[in-house]
């Protein structure tokens, strides 16, 4: 067997993982038929199948999820070896690939890309936008280098590095007009939260002392931007961290409060796992995102006063 290539590895761990040729070969980067033909190649190679088909669905054989945990091995180790060459240069090169969770992406993401590139111009940037939970996965997978997002996210085989904290701001509609200065006033309010999953969603649900298995009397979005839309069409209140104020409240019927201290918010930092070689690179990343992330609440500030948040 001299002929199995890592790229017909990592097309078998995309097929195993989404169970359909079509995503397989989104996330891999190449059209379906190829993808389809190196898997069959890998088939031939092995002497087996790998894969049982339908017309609607494609799952592992038995042989099959015996070569998934050999084949993770391999692409671990590849992955090991890579890094540790990547390590022992001055500078951080090739590719790169960041995580980051839904409710930090639009707003810091940009500003990230741009400090980075003028940092590291050679560097081959991949950004993964998901939940936090996925993200963790994914780096214990190897697929991700480190991820931003809310902490702490209490797993010892990561390094957190804090970046900065920020508050969480209510946004009511423009016709409500009492502000809502603590959490017990949130009880009479029809709260309007992410979906199941978001780590912003347990934070707001812990700040009102609400449990996550307890009935609530509200809708859940899919995104902040569909959450400040529902609370500009009166359907009740919300919370959205502060750096999303400047993009997500121009077009929306809303006006803005904080709470008095202590004032809920979160801490926004950087992951990585500490067996990694590249952990010393990562810090001057860590860095860089730091400074991208002053950078913009100090252009955000005149914002931030003129709502009277």
């Amino acid at each position: 067997m001299n002929n199995i290539s890592l790229k017909q590895l990592r097309y078998f761990c995309a097929l195993a993982e989404h169970g359909h040729f079509g995503r397989a070969a989104e996330v891999s980067g190449i059209s379906q038929p190829a993808l389809s033909v190196q898997i069959k190649e890998l088939e031939i190679e092995l002497g087996i199948a790998l894969f049982e088909r339908s017309s609607r669905h494609v799952c592992l054989t038995a042989f099959g999820e015996q070569v998934t945990v050999r084949v993770n091995e391999i692409l671990r180790a590849v992955d090991d070896l890579y890094d540790l060459a990547r390590a022992s240069r001055d500078r951080l090169t090739g590719r790169f690939k960041i995580g980051i969770i839904p409710t930090i992406a639009p707003y810091l993401l940009p500003t990230v890309l741009r400090y980075l590139s003028e940092e590291y111009s050679e560097l081959d940037i991949h950004v993964r936008e998901t939940l936090s939970s996925k993200l963790i996965n994914e780096l214990n997978d190897r697929t991700l280098d480190c991820a931003i997002l809310a902490l702490p996210i209490g797993e010892t085989s990561f390094t957190e590095f804090p970046l900065f904290t920020e508050s969480m701001v209510l946004v009511r509609p423009v016709t409500s007009e009492i502000p809502i200065t603590s959490p017990e006033q949130l009880l009479d309010q029809k709260l309007l939260l992410l979906e199941e999953g978001h780590c912003f969603r347990e934070q707001a649900l812990t700040f009102c002392k609400v449990g996550t298995t307890r009935p609530r009397d509200g809708l859940d979005g899919s995104s902040l931007s569909t959450l400040v839309q529902m609370v500009g069409a009166g359907l009740g209140v919300t919370f959205i961290p502060e750096m999303a104020v400047p993009v997500e409240v121009g077009s929306a019927r809303v006006c803005l409060n904080r709470f008095r201290p202590p004032e809920p918010g979160r801490v926004v930092g950087m992951i990585w796992r500490k067996s990694n070689p590249l952990a010393s690179q990562f810090e001057r990343v860590a860095e860089i995102v730091r400074r991208a992330a002053e950078y913009l609440r100090h252009q955000h500030r005149s914002q931030y006063d003129g709502l009277g948040i």
